[in-house]
């Protein structure tokens, strides 16, 4: 069983989550609409210095689906490198 979590900015969610539904994976997960913080993409804090802000996508499965979502996020992460996307398997 593993946790995957999904880190992007918001202005990418749809695309990220019509990846996953295009490929029948993450059916069943939790989202936090908007997650503030800074990592290595830089700062999204959602104020008026730095206005973005991120998702985070939480999916409980196994780990032959971890390998498939991390797949089907790829193409989304390739196509915009600047929006942060980052994807966690625990």
């Amino acid at each position: 069983m593993k946790r995957v979590e999904i880190i992007a900015n918001r202005s990418i969610e749809d695309n990220i989550m019509e990846a996953l539904r295009t490929k029948g994976l993450a059916k069943f997960y939790t989202k936090y609409p908007i997650v503030l913080g800074e990592g290595s993409s830089g700062a999204r804090l959602g104020d008026a210095i730095w206005p973005e802000e991120n998702f985070v996508l939480v999916v409980w499965c196994e780990d032959e689906e971890a390998r498939q979502i991390e797949q089907a996020v790829q193409p989304v992460k390739e196509q915009y490198p600047s929006e942060g996307v980052k994807v966690f398997c625990l």
